[in-house]
């Protein structure tokens, strides 16, 4: 406008300048990278967690946008960074990829406690975040805010899930969890659920989440004699191999739990027969995208299958690619909250939906049995029914 007073030249002639100005504004915008902020452990605990997300991230993004990294005419850069499964580093991590690296999204994180720590960022900063694979209910929950859409289930889901396999009219069961958000959401869950279908929970023994010798929690657990006790679990450090060596189930004790990631399957020997649930295993989804999934992590990482939570990675980009198509590249919160409250989409588990009230996916899970399978060298798990989305929606808590 300066320019235009200048020259002399017209106000139409300004305004055309000024309208020509905001075009090619607009234009350069419209060609500058969607950067998406991941957090993950890559250190810590849920180290394991945290590379099948990675990984189910990266595949997500060559597959939804057919290979390009481009959605909507806009490059798709992401940026990884290691919350070491620590609360104040996560905050550390987050801050600087909103505020240095300006990123238009956060995903992430392995541990819940990790991922109730930064929600207040995504607020602050107006930027999305979904939520993967974290679970405590609390998130989108107690915690809930309008940035935050989770396409990872929550522990509500998961004990619908649990509770549908082994409870019912005056079943008793004890609970067994990690002692922080974890695992007090899942057994709170899991507890109602179980109480509606006429289970009683008669003992909640919670441990140290960083301990390694839980004899005296099982002890309290053997001496109550339940029917059940079902585990809530998350990490290397499980307590199935004193859980065996205690001899539970000789005493009458049944287990039942979520079936974990390969690596801890193989710790579950003793618990061949076990009747529980599962977020994921690589062949019980029937769909392509899954058959892609499986087709393509082999390819790439030495004939390995996805694990538990890689399909969940994958989600996660393929749901942030989607919502771009949407809005035509627009990655302004507003726009993205009005397009993904409700919105559906397919992953490597069938269709999903946000849901518009908490911004919780809604999805299947997996009733199965743990059986051993020739040629595999871990208990299997084998599907009993697939649970519809419809059957585990969790109640609304925010």
């Amino acid at each position: 406008m300066l320019i235009s007073a200048c020259s002399g030249t017209s106000e139409n002639a300004g305004n055309e300048e000024q309208d020509e100005g905001n075009t090619d504004t607009e234009e350069t915008q419209a060609k500058e990278a969607i950067k998406i902020g991941v957090l993950a452990s890559q250190t810590g605990g849920l180290e394991s967690y945290g590379l099948q997300t990675v990984r189910g991230f990266e595949l997500g993004l060559e597959y939804a946008t057919e290979g390009t990294m481009e959605v909507a005419g806009r490059k798709i850069e992401y940026i990884v960074e290691d919350t070491e499964t620590k609360p104040e580093v996560a905050v550390q991590k987050a801050t600087k990829l909103l505020e240095e690296d300006g990123v238009d999204f956060l995903v992430g994180s392995s541990s819940s406690g990790d991922t109730l720590a930064v929600l207040p960022l995504a607020e602050e900063y107006e930027k999305i975040m979904i939520v993967e694979p974290a679970a405590a209910d609390s998130i989108t929950g107690s915690e809930y805010n309008d940035y935050i859409f989770r396409t990872a289930r929550n522990s509500s889901q998961d004990a619908v899930a649990g509770a549908a396999a082994i409870a019912g009219e005056g079943v008793k069961i004890a609970t067994f969890a990690p002692d922080y958000s974890f695992g007090w959401d899942g057994v709170a869950a899991f507890k109602e659920a179980a109480e509606k279908l006429g289970a009683e929970i008669v003992h909640e023994e919670y441990a140290d989440p960083s301990a390694t010798d839980f004899t005296s929690n099982i002890q309290k657990i053997i001496d109550v004699k339940p029917d059940y006790v079902f585990v809530v679990w998350a990490g290397a450090n499980s307590p199935w191999n004193q859980i065996a060596d205690m001899k539970v189930q000789e005493k009458g004790i049944k287990i039942s739990t979520g079936a974990p990631d390969i690596p801890a399957l193989a710790t579950m020997e003793p618990l061949v027969g076990m009747e529980g649930f599962t977020v994921y295993y690589h062949d019980l989804p029937k769909n392509e995208i899954n058959d892609w999934l499986v087709e393509e992590h082999k390819a790439r990482f030495n004939g390995e299958v996805p694990d538990l939570f890689t399909p969940g990675g994958m989600t996660a980009a393929i749901a942030i690619v989607e919502a771009l198509k949407k809005t035509d590249g627009a990655a302004d919160a507003d726009t993205l909250i009005e397009t993904m409250e409700g919105m559906s989409f397919d992953t490597p588990k069938g269709a999903m939906t946000f849901r518009q009230e908490d911004h919780q996916a809604l999805q299947a899970l997996y009733a199965i049995k743990l059986e051993k399978k020739e040629g595999v060298p871990y208990p299997v798990p084998v599907l009993i029914r697939e649970l519809s989305p419809e059957e585990t929606a969790p109640p609304i808590r925010n």
